[in-house]
């Protein structure tokens, strides 16, 4: 016997939620990414490239993000999706991750090779079109922020876009560091420390979006800690075949089959185990199957 307990789906919905702000930060990034790289190209500046690739990234992101968030609310209604396509959201992040890794890469190795000769670049467009980029990017970041607490989706297009804030200040500092002294490094010195600011914070995107598509048990769950509190309910004598996933942001999924002690009313235990795990470990959907001693023996699996 088997209990489903409903989906919480809140990093999924929390995506859906803030989809206009998705296409207001779409737009105005696209736009913006335009000009930059027009400018970029003009100037001759890699802080400024660097900039408008990374916006690149962003505008792609947040397209991906899009897509997913619409192709997730068509697919609540088929009945042979029956987790509906919450993973797009995942694979989204995944994605964003590379591109932004590759990004970064290809900007420190071209930083490097042209620290041996630095090239002049026109700081006066440099610093205009940084500005106006500047501008963009704290009013993206204001959209984003609230939902990257809450959707690894919104997540990462929230990382590029900081990054792009950082950038345009950046480039800001480099075109006034030329302009002042005429000291051309600074525009391959603020290329690289964009970068290496993006780098680690694109891994850890990548690696927590991976590890919701491997399967593995969140990082702030301890699945022991889960074994034991379910033992611990009253009429259960054993807990085993338990899996604690996350399906996507926000929605911890569980299942266990819980062997129960003789005597042990079966709607009280169920009950007792479903408020356990809802209120000790924020899992709100959770698959329990209970049986009687005698019959533990014939499910566990011998391969998992």
């Amino acid at each position: 016997m088997g209990i489903g307990h409903g989906h919480g789906g809140h990093g999924a919905h929390a995506a859906g939620r803030h989809r206009g702000r998705l296409w207001v930060a779409f737009a105005l990034l696209g736009t913006l990414m335009l000009v930059e790289a027009g400018t970029a190209l003009a100037t001759g500046s890699l802080a400024l490239l660097s900039d408008a690739g990374h916006m690149f990234t962003d505008v792609l992101g947040i397209g991906m993000a899009l897509a997913a968030i619409t192709a997730a609310r068509r697919a609540a209604g088929d009945p042979q999706r029956t987790f509906g396509l919450y993973r797009l959201e995942v694979l989204a992040a995944l994605a964003n991750a590379v591109l932004l890794f590759g990004v970064a890469l290809a900007v420190l190795v071209e930083s490097v090779r042209r620290f041996a000769e630095p090239p002049r670049v026109l700081a006066g467009p440099m610093l205009v079109v940084a500005v106006i980029g500047l501008l963009a990017n704290v009013v993206a970041f204001a959209l984003l922020r609230e939902g990257a607490e809450e959707s690894i989706n919104l997540r990462g297009a929230y990382l590029e876009v900081l990054g792009d804030l950082l950038g345009s200040a950046g480039v800001i500092t480099a075109a006034v560091v030329i302009t002042l002294t005429d000291w051309w490094w600074a525009d391959p010195v603020v290329a690289v420390a964009i970068g290496l600011f993006i780098l680690p914070r694109t891994w850890r995107l990548g690696r927590a979006a991976v590890r919701i598509l491997v399967q593995a048990a969140p990082e702030h769950l301890d699945v022991p800690a889960v074994q034991a509190r379910l033992s611990a309910v009253p009429g259960v004598a054993d807990v085993h075949d338990l899996h604690v996933w996350t399906l996507t942001s926000g929605m911890e999924v569980a299942s266990a089959h819980l062997t129960l002690r003789a005597g042990a009313e079966v709607g009280a235990v169920l009950a007792a185990a479903r408020s356990a795990l809802t209120d000790d470990f924020h899992i709100t959907h959770a698959t329990l199957q209970v049986e009687p001693r005698a019959a533990a023996g014939d499910c566990r699996p011998e391969n998992w």
